[in-house]
């Protein structure tokens, strides 16, 4: 377990959405937990920036419509949020997506929406463009 990619970050980062599910819990819209994340963000120091924008490229085309991460934590960890009744593999797609367009190779997708915090991590080999959890 000592070889998790960024792991005092992202269990810093994991700590304070317990830390906001505990007080909000399950129920709300995304928008109020991404609200309450980023007061707690603030309040520890903790580097990020909000809807985060990603340019999509197809054969050397850049498209029209881009990407927006919900978060970038300490430059170098995408973090989605979402506020359903389980983790799907579409929010998994999503965030190898991420991943592929951005220079990031940490994604943590955590859902508030169930009655016990749920999370996943997503490390994407650029080499090899292959994922694992």
């Amino acid at each position: 377990m000592n070889d998790l990619i960024y792991k005092e970050e992202s269990y810093k980062v994991i700590g304070i959405c317990f830390e906001v599910h505990n007080n909000l819990g399950p129920g709300f819209l995304e928008i109020v937990y991404k609200d309450a994340l980023e007061y707690e963000f603030k309040k520890a120091g903790i580097p990020y920036s909000r809807e985060t924008k990603y340019e999509v490229t197809y054969k050397d085309v850049v498209l029209p419509h881009k990407f927006y991460a919900d978060f970038v934590v300490y430059d170098k960890i995408i973090l989605e949020l979402k506020a359903v009744s389980g983790i799907a593999d579409e929010f998994i797609a999503q965030a190898i997506n991420y991943l592929r367009v951005s220079d990031n190779k940490l994604a943590l997708i955590v859902n508030f929406g169930e009655l016990r915090l749920n999370s996943k991590r997503i490390i994407l080999d650029k080499k090899s463009s292959e994922w694992k959890r």
